[in-house]
């Protein structure tokens, strides 16, 4: 192929990997009712199974960013599916919960692979005036796989059983390797000579793995038990270690010289907080169904679909006007467009609620988190130099995956933690949760707590955003101008 159709078929074929990855990030979401069942899952192990993939794929996203930086990206491309495939197929045939939730820590580390790889090496074959419509596919891809997530993972369960849901990535993984391995040029690495930060990599490690595990059995458990406690403890003291540690190492895992750029700060920190704020309205969605309206798992999933069609929608119409407007101006509508999405979530769940306005809501989320998506993601990656994409993107999509990881543990936190002991379990119990009329009302009044919380979290991210400036367009077409496409 010539060098002028190249970026377009690395495009698709890293398309394809993403679209992989997502769907796993999400297909659990209303499947997660029936493994709870299947392995007889009290809520700590069934919370795992969700988190357990988020957070590892959240974490190794950063370590593998340094690692393409150095040794190439082609290479660990492969690598990624081919295990990310491989683990998938194991996934079925796990004999209890906990060799599951290690399997899917695996997979997750094959998907940090994929993911870390794909937007620098789409940065790097694009031209500007086509980056922001290659980046819209790439996020359009991403997001409407994740939020299509849960209405495949609700078919193959309704149809067939849970074990598809991980075996129906298979020949999508054969595909997608045989695909990348004859397309995808070898491409040296641009960071030689530096080594890894073995060290930054186990602090933000342990930070965070406190803090998710704090979340997600704070109340399970009681907020004041020693485990909850001592994650906190944990968040905190690693993180002050990796803060510490990252200004004196020769090779951080994350450049703290970047943030001086307020634009590249604020971008990164909206990120984060958009992801905090969204992540987890298709889960408390479908499980809103599934509990308050006994829906089965594939009906649930066709409930969410609001979501995923604004996505859609919005992906390609600010990829292709993010030359023409700035990155302010996008990102800001988008997420004031989401927080009123958010607003018609919170008002109208509730058991005689009109399935219209929810749907509506998830429309204007979906929509709005399109619009900041492409356009935020262009301007991280355009204001630093090539060889600090990899770590650039992978700080991006740690944060952003990290915003999800929490999203999901805080949310099922509150939902959970305005409810009785005895009524916890019916959380994760879905349409089989035996619950009477004042049970229904107190579950309502979780969903609709969990869902005021976003909306203030979309507020801030609004406030963020807008506090970035715009001097950054000057860098980043310098930047760009610099690299040979």
């Amino acid at each position: 192929m010539n060098n002028k159709s190249y970026p377009w078929h690395l495009l698709l074929v890293t398309s394809l990997g993403v679209l992989l990855v997502t769907l796993n990030l999400s297909t659990l979401n209303v499947a997660l009712p029936e493994l709870s069942a299947y392995f007889n899952a009290g809520p700590i192990a069934s919370n795992w199974i969700l988190l357990s993939y988020m957070l590892f794929n959240s974490i190794l996203i950063l370590v593998f960013g340094k690692w393409a930086d150095i040794y190439g990206r082609r290479r660990l491309y492969l690598i990624g599916l081919a295990g990310f495939t491989a683990v998938s197929f194991l996934c079925g045939f796990a004999p209890n919960v906990w060799v599951l939730i290690v399997l899917r820590i695996l997979q997750a580390a094959g998907g940090a692979i994929i993911i870390t790889n794909t937007t620098p090496m789409i940065t790097d074959a694009f031209p500007e005036r086509s980056l922001g419509t290659a980046l819209g596919i790439n996020v359009l891809v991403s997001s409407a796989a994740q939020l299509l997530g849960p209405v495949i993972g609700g078919y193959f369960v309704y149809i067939l059983d849970w074990r598809w849901v991980f075996w129906f990535n298979v020949p999508i993984g054969i595909i997608g390797l045989v695909w990348a391995s004859i397309v995808l040029r070898p491409v040296p690495g641009k960071a030689r000579g530096e080594k890894m930060d073995m060290y930054g990599n186990l602090f933000i490690f342990l930070s965070v793995g406190g803090l998710i595990f704090s979340f997600s059995q704070g109340s399970i458990i009681g907020w004041g038990s020693l485990p909850v406690v001592a994650g906190l403890v944990m968040f905190v003291v690693f993180l002050v270690c990796f803060i510490w540690w990252e200004r004196r190492v020769s090779y951080p895992t994350v450049d703290f010289g970047m943030f001086r750029d307020r634009a590249y700060a604020m971008a990164n920190l909206a990120t984060f907080l958009n992801a905090l704020a969204r992540s987890s309205v298709v889960l408390l969605v479908a499980l809103y169904f599934q509990v308050v309206h006994k829906e089965n798992t594939f009906v649930a999933g066709l409930h969410v679909l609001p979501v995923t069609a604004g996505m859609i929608l919005a992906s390609p119409i600010v990829g292709a006007l993010s030359s023409r407007y700035s990155t302010l101006a996008l990102s800001t509508s988008g997420l004031l467009m989401a927080s009123i999405g958010m607003l018609l979530l919170s008002v109208h769940t509730g058991v005689e609620a009109s399935y219209w306005w929810i749907a509506a809501g998830q429309f204007l989320v979906g929509f709005g988190s399109g619009m900041f998506m492409t356009p935020n993601t262009k301007s991280i990656m355009l204001t630093v130099p090539p060889e600090k994409r990899g770590v650039a993107n992978g700080l991006r999509s740690m944060l952003q995956n990290i915003g999800v990881v929490i999203s999901t543990a805080m949310s099922l936190m509150l939902v959970t933690s305005v409810l009785p002991a005895d009524l916890k379990d019916s959380i994760y119990a879905g349409a089989n949760a035996e619950v009477s009329g004042d049970d229904i009302q107190l579950i309502s009044g979780g969903f609709r707590l969990a869902f005021l919380t976003l909306m203030v979290l979309t507020f801030i991210s609004i406030a963020v955003s807008y506090m970035r400036n715009n001097k950054s367009t000057g860098k980043e077409k310098n930047v760009t101008a610099s690299t040979t496409v």
